[in-house]
């Protein structure tokens, strides 16, 4: 409780066993310099003076010192009380400790300021190697949508560097300062997506034992990337669709409504148009989405760049592996051109980061073996697969399910154990007609 010029009246117990001050140590002149951190009473002095002369509720985020000897952050929000006559009469402030949510938000900033170190380094924007028409189309779409809010769906092949593109708009976004959150909503388990995204309550669900805040919360006020949003299940892309509309969402078990001021950029090598049709996507998320829509294009479309992306990998290499190669064989520029690199950039640096490793002398090589084993691709066939075949398929993927418990996707799923997509496998199961629920525990 305060006096109407902000000064100390009294504390309660709480504050008071926190502190380890008695209430007449809380009324002294000084207490403010003796328990709030000397950063926050400096910034906050004029802060606090200004909102108590206004005479209106406000808030202030400062560290408090307990007596144990560790400062805290407090949410603490003044509220006047007022007489017949509408004087002030006293303030009353309540603090809450807001520590773990300043600590989430410290390593988020740490994150996002290594990932922008990090891709200033390798790839961002200006460093988006090429001068192919293909990218340079792509890159002119950065341009133009980076300084808007509008969402953005980038389509492209696995490898393409979607993500790139994603930060690309993010730092050249006015959002730039802020974080830039990514998901990969292909590695996160159906049943656990949810609460990666939107948060959960207290005992939601088994083993929820405290509130967790989701991607969308720490990621307010900057960028969101949802990486393989083509694999996100039903009832996600409804919560999502909700987002993207209202700006609201609710936490898993919870039913207060939280807004969000964020932007959206997605990502998928799927076909959504062939989704909708399945039914696996829904039509009104993907208009959502596709706002503003970039297809990254596969670097066999790109070969103009090549050249210049194994001489940017090979310096890259050669220096973290403290190796001096000043030449490219002519043969290996050759063979790159002509290889169609179905893995993409991605398949391009690490063939030149393993052939950077092997390399013994000033020129760089490659092993054409490496280049060799492209498979032509799969003919669909005109019938059903033979029975052998398809029970000799279907043995793989129970096998596949049985290990890992029924789950199809994450890292430890059905999926990546037989390496392939998570939509590739749920369409075998559903064809083979196999009951993946009693593999369950």
């Amino acid at each position: 409780m305060l006096r109407p010029d902000g000064t100390a009246l009294y504390a309660n117990q709480t504050v008071l066993d926190y502190t380890g001050l008695s209430l007449e140590d809380v009324q002294r002149e000084d207490q403010r310099t003796r328990v709030f951190h000397p950063e926050d009473v400096e910034r906050l002095r004029q802060e606090r003076h200004e909102a108590l002369a206004c005479g209106k509720p406000f808030e202030l985020e400062q560290r408090a010192l307990g007596k144990d000897g560790n400062y805290r952050w407090f949410l603490v929000r003044y509220n006047p009380l007022r007489n017949d006559q509408g004087q002030i009469i006293r303030w009353y402030a309540t603090g809450t400790d807001i520590e773990d949510r300043k600590q989430a938000e410290e390593r988020m900033r740490d994150e996002n300021l290594a990932l922008r170190e990090q891709i200033d380094q390798a790839f961002m924007f200006e460093n988006i190697l090429g001068s192919s028409p293909a990218l340079q189309t792509v890159l002119s779409s950065i341009v133009v949508v980076a300084p808007t809010d509008s969402t953005v769906l980038i389509t492209g092949e696995t490898g393409t560097g979607k993500e790139l593109i994603a930060r690309a708009i993010h730092k050249h976004s006015q959002r730039s300062g802020r974080a830039f959150i990514s998901v990969n909503c292909a590695s996160i388990p159906s049943s656990l997506i949810a609460s990666e995204l939107f948060g959960h309550e207290k005992g939601a669900f088994t083993g929820a034992v405290q509130r967790h805040q989701g991607r969308f919360e720490l990621a307010h006020s900057g960028t969101i990337f949802l990486d393989e949003v083509g694999d996100l299940p039903a009832e996600t892309q409804i919560a999502l669709l909700r987002v993207l509309q209202e700006r609201q969402f609710e936490r898993v078990g919870g039913n207060r409504i939280l807004t969000t001021d964020i932007r959206v950029i997605a990502a998928t090598n799927r076909d959504l148009t062939a989704a909708i049709a399945a039914g696996t996507f829904r039509s009104d998320l993907f208009y959502r989405l596709n706002v503003f829509p970039i297809e990254v294009p596969p670097l066999r479309e790109r070969k103009e760049d090549i050249s210049m992306l194994v001489e940017y990998f090979v310096k890259r290499y050669a220096e973290k592996a403290g190796k001096q190669i000043s030449k490219i064989d002519n043969k290996t520029l050759e063979l790159c051109q002509s290889y169609p690199w179905p893995g993409n950039i991605r398949e391009l640096q690490n063939i030149v980061e393993r052939s950077v490793i092997l390399c013994g002398g000033d020129t760089f090589w490659i092993e054409k073996s490496w280049l060799a084993r492209v498979h032509p691709p799969r003919q669909e066939l005109a019938g059903p697969l033979p029975n052998t075949l398809q029970n000799q398929e279907k043995e793989i993927i129970e096998a596949a399910l049985a290990e890992s418990k029924g789950r199809v996707a994450g890292p430890k799923g059905a999926a990546a154990k037989l390496g392939i997509p998570r939509s590739t496998l749920d369409s075998k199961i559903k064809q083979l007609k196999i009951k993946k629920l009693k593999f369950r525990p």
